[in-house]
C-alpha cells in the first residue's frame, strides 16, 4: 500500500522503460507549460527520472505561475528548472526559452460558470500564442473527453472518429483549444498530439477519491453520471511523454483514459465492502454518459499499468488512514457542462 505523499510522488513518477526509451531518442529538452497544476508536478518528475535512467543530458524546465506553496522548490530538489510566468501576458510567453520538446497542460475548467472570457482566453487564445510561439517544437497539446457529447452507455465510449458537440462553454472553449492548434499545426508545419484525457487519477484527487470519501463518510452518491472513464495520473502521464515520438502535422489525437467503462454503483460497492459500509445512493442511473474509448491509445502504447482494482485498493487505504487531499471534487456527476 502507498501510505506517505513521498512514496505516493515516487510511484507516480516513476518511468516504464518505453518511457525511459522516447526520451534517451528524443533530441531536446522538455518544457512543460502549466507544471504547477494537479498533473504537472509529477510529469516533470517521470521526465527527469527517465533522463537520468537514460544517462543523456537534457533539461526539464517547468512554467507556472506557482501558486500553490511548495511546488516550485520540490521541483528544484529533483533537478527541474523552473519560470514564474503568466502564459496570458505576451511578455512573459515570448521569453519563454525556445525549446524542441513542449508539453501544454495549463488550462482552465473549475470556476468557468460567470467567468466565461478567462476561460475561452485560457484554453483558446493562450493555446494559440504557444502554438505560434513554439512553432518549431513538438508540441504534445492537453484537452478533455468533454469535447464528446454524452454518449449511450452501450456504445462503450466516444472515439477519435466520433463527432464532438461540447456541451457548456468550459468544453466549447477545450475544442477551441484543439481547433486552433490544429490550424497551426496545419499552417506551420507544427508536429503535434493532442491528448483528450478523460480522467486521471491520483490519491488525493479524482473520481475514485470523490466516491470513496462519500461512502466512508456515509453521504449519499449521485447516479446522475452513472458510468465513468479512469485512469492512473502516472499512466497518463507516461502517455504525454511517450507521445512525443508520434506527434505529426496534422495533429495525432487520441483519448487517453482506462480500458474500463467503470459504473459508479460498482465502485461504490467496492468501497463499501472494504469500509464495510453500506453505500447511500439518489437518483438513477441514465442511459448515457460522458464516455471515452482509448483503444486506439492501447494499441499504440499498450494497456496502463495500473489496474482499477489497484486503484481501488489504493484510494481506500488513503481514505481509512487520513491521507492528504487536494480538496478539489472532479464535479463528473455534472451533466449540463456547467464547472
Amino acid at each position: 500500500m502507498i501510505q506517505t505523499e513521498a512514496q505516493l510522488e515516487s510511484y507516480l513518477s516513476e518511468p516504464s522503460a518505453e518511457v525511459v526509451e522516447v526520451i534517451a531518442a528524443l533530441e531536446g529538452d522538455i518544457l512543460i507549460l502549466g507544471v504547477g497544476g494537479k498533473m504537472g508536478p509529477t510529469l516533470a518528475k517521470q521526465a527527469k527520472r527517465a533522463i537520468n535512467a537514460a544517462g543523456v543530458s537534457k533539461k526539464v524546465i517547468g512554467v507556472s505561475r506557482f501558486s500553490t506553496p511548495g511546488v516550485r522548490e520540490t521541483l528544484h530538489e529533483t533537478g527541474i528548472e523552473t519560470i514564474v510566468a503568466d502564459l496570458l501576458s505576451e511578455d512573459c510567453l515570448q521569453n519563454l526559452p525556445d525549446t524542441e520538446n513542449v508539453i501544454l497542460m495549463a488550462g482552465r475548467k473549475f470556476g468557468s460558470t460567470d467567468n466565461e472570457n478567462l476561460t475561452w482566453a485560457m484554453n483558446g487564445y493562450m493555446p494559440g500564442r504557444v502554438a505560434e510561439k513554439f512553432r518549431s517544437s513538438r508540441l504534445v497539446v492537453f484537452s478533455t473527453g468533454n469535447v464528446y457529447p454524452l454518449t449511450p452507455v452501450s456504445d462503450g465510449g466516444a472515439t477519435e472518429n466520433s463527432p464532438v458537440a461540447p456541451m457548456g462553454e468550459y468544453a466549447q472553449s477545450c475544442l477551441s483549444r484543439e481547433r486552433i492548434c490544429s490550424y497551426f499545426s496545419s499552417q506551420l508545419g507544427t508536429l503535434m498530439a493532442i491528448l483528450r484525457l478523460n480522467y486521471a487519477i491520483d490519491l488525493r484527487y479524482g473520481i475514485l477519491l470523490d466516491i470513496a470519501e462519500k461512502v466512508y463518510a456515509e453521504e449519499v452518491i449521485s447516479l446522475k453520471m452513472g458510468n465513468v472513464n479512469v485512469i492512473w495520473q502516472g499512466d497518463a502521464n507516461a502517455v504525454a511523454l511517450r507521445a512525443f515520438a508520434h506527434c505529426q502535422s496534422p495533429p495525432l489525437v487520441l483519448n487517453v483514459t482506462g480500458p474500463e467503462t467503470v459504473s459508479v454503483r460498482y465502485l461504490a460497492s467496492c468501497f463499501g465492502r472494504l469500509f464495510n459500509k453500506v453505500p447511500r445512493f439518489e437518483d438513477e442511473e441514465a442511459s448515457t454518459a460522458l464516455l471515452s474509448n482509448a483503444a486506439q491509445c492501447h494499441q499504440l502504447f499498450g494497456y496502463p499499468r495500473v489496474s482499477l482494482g489497484q486503484m481501488i485498493e489504493w484510494v481506500a487505504e488513503w481514505v481509512q488512514i487520513g491521507g492528504t487531499t487536494l480538496r478539489k471534487p472532479t464535479h463528473f456527476e455534472v451533466r449540463d457542462g456547467k464547472f
